[in-house]
């Protein structure tokens, strides 16, 4: 799997209008806790379908976005953070340790 950066607030429209499931990743370059909790996410992602488009947010570089992404999805700014999007609602979120790829896929598979 391999992560589609998330740089423009028009991938935001694609996310929100994309059928199937998405994943937003917001990630902080400055955070060390952020850091350690995408390594443990990228080790275990291959449990996620394939078919999930994996979205990765530099948030520090990409305040706007981040920003659009709590108002349009309806949920509190975290860092790190996961939003998983199904048919355009945020399904799941999760920040800090809470951050599971064993989640993400339990949630897809039910």
């Amino acid at each position: 799997m391999t992560w589609v950066n998330l740089t423009s607030i028009e991938q935001l429209d694609e996310i929100k209008n994309a059928s199937g499931f998405s994943l937003i990743f917001k990630h902080s370059t400055r955070c060390s806790i952020s850091l350690m909790a995408k390594k443990n996410f990228e080790f275990d992602w291959d449990i996620i379908p394939a078919d999930t488009k994996l979205y990765f947010l530099d948030l520090i570089s990409y305040r706007d976005i981040s920003n659009q992404i709590a108002e349009i999805f309806q949920v509190a700014h975290q860092s790190p953070q996961i939003l998983l999007i199904k048919d355009g609602e945020c399904v799941l979120e999760a920040s800090h340790s809470d951050i599971s790829a064993d989640e993400v896929a339990e949630v897809i598979a039910a």
